[in-house]
């Protein structure tokens, strides 16, 4: 700011120079919102993915890497490192002004990780210094109506609820972690994935089934979200 004064004193159209030059040479301020390894996508959550990304398609089996960062024009950068630190393909890449968020996936889970390694290094980050998931919503509706279930529906992208059904509802911030929440439930317990939203200011996560296999499906899904270590 003194440089900037003394500037304009002296000569009025030096100061465009120094506003224009000066912030190119300034770090930009990262926050690691998500930052989560799903170390074997599950074959609804895969199916699930490749129906809705514009990406390149991943197949069940395969290591993901989910990362949401903020501001979100810095993600081009994040997805440039990525793809040129190792062979991954990814599936989703999403520019917002406030989020920006990544998907890479990959056979090899050692591929997969290192591109993470290789991001964190670009943003001078651990893994620890990523944001810690808070868990909104976590209900449980047992018997669906069939009514309730037909507006589902209607707006859904996976499976079909069915009327008296049970329905299982997540909502996590940031929104990136609902994508491993679904991946650990679908390891858990046989069930239906009905939608997931894993973009946005919060994530949802819709899976329907038994009662017996709601419940273990819930269970899955906050346990791994406890355990994710970050900053809140």
């Amino acid at each position: 700011m003194c440089v900037i004064n003394y500037v304009l004193c002296r000569h009025v159209s030096v100061i465009y120079i120094v506003l224009f030059t000066k912030p190119f040479h300034e770090k930009i301020m990262i926050q690691l919102r998500t930052y989560t390894f799903l170390n074997s996508l599950q074959p609804q959550l895969a199916s699930y993915m490749a129906a809705t990304c514009r990406g390149y398609l991943p197949v069940a089996g395969e290591a993901s890497l989910w990362i949401e960062i903020a501001p979100g024009m810095e993600i081009n950068r994040i997805t440039d490192v990525a793809q040129k630190s190792t062979d991954v393909k990814p599936a989703v890449q999403v520019v917002e002004r406030a989020f920006g968020i990544l998907e890479v996936h990959a056979e090899r889970q050692d591929s997969v990780l290192e591109a993470g390694r290789q991001i964190l290094s670009y943003l001078n980050m651990t893994e620890n210094m990523r944001q810690k998931p808070a868990i909104k919503t976590n209900e449980i509706i047992t018997g669906v109506n069939d009514h309730q279930a037909m507006l589902i529906n209607r707006t859904r992208k996976g499976n079909m609820l069915l009327g008296g059904q049970t329905l299982f509802i997540l909502e996590v911030q940031p929104a990136g972690y609902a994508m491993i929440a679904a991946n650990e439930a679908e390891k858990a317990t046989p069930l239906s994935l009905v939608d997931i939203q894993p973009i946005g200011a919060f994530g949802r996560l819709y899976l329907a089934g038994t009662d017996s296999e709601i419940q273990e499906a819930q269970k899955a899904a906050i346990s791994v979200l406890e355990q994710i270590a970050g900053e809140v």
